[in-house]
């Protein structure tokens, strides 16, 4: 999946207008013009279309973060340079305060089974034994349910 298919698919599930894309920007300490929110939303196919780095995903991850949780206090995090589904998938968990239990419904709605070991190896640090790699497909079931969830569609 790409950095601007995951901008698109959370601002679907949760139906941010751009205003509110920008205001999650601005709620990790980053300036967004709605032409870039624009641009980041296009086709690959469009002349005007832009490239989300994993810069600004993670900045917008943050800005999620911070919407839903609350700011925490001190300095904030700084946003990855290098974007993992692993970091991507823990964002989200975050942003939504979920438990294991509730990830594991989520990916249900999806229908897919997956045990809570399974599960717990993609929140583990890489260099752990356990970690497993988060690939696209389970990224792309969690962000389905909770489009179920959130919308109750999967188109």
């Amino acid at each position: 999946m790409t950095n601007n298919d995951i901008l698109r698919r959370v601002r679907y599930i949760f139906d941010f207008n751009d205003d509110k894309m920008i205001a999650l920007f601005a709620a990790a300490d980053c300036e967004v013009t709605r032409a870039q929110v624009s641009n980041w939303m296009k086709p690959e196919d469009d002349p005007t279309f832009e490239k989300l780095t994993d810069v600004m995903l993670a900045t917008y991850l943050n800005g999620l973060i911070n919407d839903k949780r609350g700011k925490r206090e001190g300095p904030q995090p700084v946003p990855e340079k290098d974007l993992s589904n692993n970091a991507i998938f823990m964002k989200l968990k975050i942003a939504l305060n979920l438990q294991a239990e509730d990830i594991l419904e989520i990916m249900n709605l999806s229908d897919f089974r997956m045990s809570k070991h399974e599960l717990s190896a993609f929140f583990r640090k890489p260099g752990h034994k356990h970690h497993r790699e988060c690939k696209d497909q389970i990224l792309r079931i969690f962000l389905k349910g909770l489009q179920q969830q959130y919308r109750g569609d999967t188109d």
